[in-house]
């Protein structure tokens, strides 16, 4: 297939991706209006801001994971990151619009980080709580907090923007490989990445509950990052794929990519949690088996079995299959429903440091009215930011050789 002739405007993203901006944002503002009525209301406020939690750090995480499967493909190279490039970028360059939506989290912090009644956080953190009174007036200050925050999303920030106007510049001519400075921004990237959000994550969430500790939260949700991103990235490109130009571009092999990439993801997420599971029972130390001994009972074990049974055993049953991983139609279902259980596990982590059984309330309605309208925002600048550039670096060399590959015949 010759390329010589093709231009941006054959690349442009269908229609489809302007009604689902706008369906996405009716969503957003609709759930949106809802959230602010009960962040307003002292009755709901409590729990307004913890449900917050639990929604930013989903569609952070998806942000988050975008950026660093792009920093992954740079590095890489390879046909499956290609196909979906401009929507890992897409994803990326949602970044600004969470740093907003974290000002939340900072007039919600008392709500957050002063314990749960029986015990003081690092918030309101004194004397007598020891160790915690000490960290409270090193590490864990309100000062603290705002500027690490301030710190992280500058240097999310920076490398998404450096990765962006990089990728800019393929979408005009000269035909040009960029490859070597793309993989000089994305090897620090990647590392930068690494230690902003393992300690964010410690700042944000392990801090709900600051007298224990693990060595391993920062790379769970590494990895349930990727996890999210990967799959939202299967879910739109099986809605593209219905339209052209995804329609050529996207072929069974690519798609066996992901679902190969979902099964490492999915393992991986199974090991860094039994690990922390196994070196923390094993220690046996009172201040950090809490965090476990809450979490598996008084009902949040039955949440914790769901886990293991549908975020890890089934998924991975089913990704082991060949056919089933190069299906679109099969993947995109599994891929759908991991999204889901990213949101349980994220439930799972935060809300037990608020309640000690599962919380059964209208109250509890918050934990999915407020995240949906976190979501809807997030993927209405998500179809924006897909309309706005072609659905393929056209003057990208290796771009170039992508089309030459997707224009033969191959199963």
């Amino acid at each position: 297939m010759s390329t010589a002739r093709l231009n941006n405007s054959d690349f442009k993203a269908p229609e489809i991706v302007s009604t689902l901006f706008q369906r996405s944002l009716g969503v957003g503002l609709l759930f949106g209006v809802v959230s602010l009525v009960c962040a307003i209301l002292p009755a709901t406020r409590e729990q307004f801001f913890r449900s917050y939690l639990l929604g930013f750090m989903l569609w952070l995480g998806a942000a988050l994971g975008c950026m660093a499967f792009l920093m992954i493909q740079h590095l890489t190279g390879g046909k499956w990151g290609m196909v979906i490039r401009r929507q890992l970028e897409a994803g990326m360059k949602t970044l600004p619009l969470m740093a907003v939506l974290f000002i939340p989290i900072v007039f919600g912090m008392r709500y957050l980080y002063s314990g749960d009644g029986e015990r003081h956080g690092w918030l309101n953190a004194t004397k007598s709580d020891g160790h915690l009174y000490a960290l409270s007036q090193m590490y864990l200050t309100h000062n603290g907090f705002i500027g690490r925050a301030i710190v992280y999303f500058i240097i999310w920030l920076a490398i998404a923007f450096f990765l962006s106007r990089m990728s800019a510049r393929q979408d005009s001519p000269p035909l040009e490989n960029l490859s070597p400075r793309f993989r000089t921004i994305a090897a620090p990237g990647l590392i930068l990445y690494a230690f902003t959000i393992s300690f964010a994550v410690i700042d944000w969430v392990m801090s709900t509950d600051p007298r224990w500790i693990s060595t391993i939260y920062g790379f769970i949700f590494i990895v349930g990052e990727c996890i999210t991103a990967l799959c939202l990235m299967v879910v739109i490109e099986r809605i593209l794929m219905n339209y052209e130009p995804m329609a050529s571009m996207l072929k069974p092999k690519e798609v066996h990519d992901h679902g190969k990439l979902l099964l490492a993801f999915v393992m991986l997420w199974a090991y860094f949690s039994f690990s922390q599971l196994l070196i923390i029972w094993a220690g046996n130390l009172p201040t950090e088996i809490t965090f476990f001994t809450r979490r598996l009972n008084s009902g949040w074990q039955t949440i914790a079995l769901w886990l293991v049974l549908f975020h890890f055993a089934v998924p991975f049953i089913f990704l082991l299959s060949r056919s089933f991983k190069r299906d679109p139609r099969t993947l995109v279902r599994l891929a759908a429903w991991m999204i889901f259980m990213r949101f349980v596990d994220l439930f799972w982590y935060i809300e037990p440091n608020f309640h000690k059984g599962v919380f059964v309330s209208p109250l509890a309605l918050l934990d999915i009215v407020v995240p949906v309208a976190i979501g809807g925002l997030w993927l209405a600048m998500f179809f924006r930011n897909l309309a706005s550039r072609p659905l393929l670096p056209v003057y990208d060399l290796h771009a170039q050789e992508f089309l030459e590959y997707v224009g033969a015949s191959h199963e």
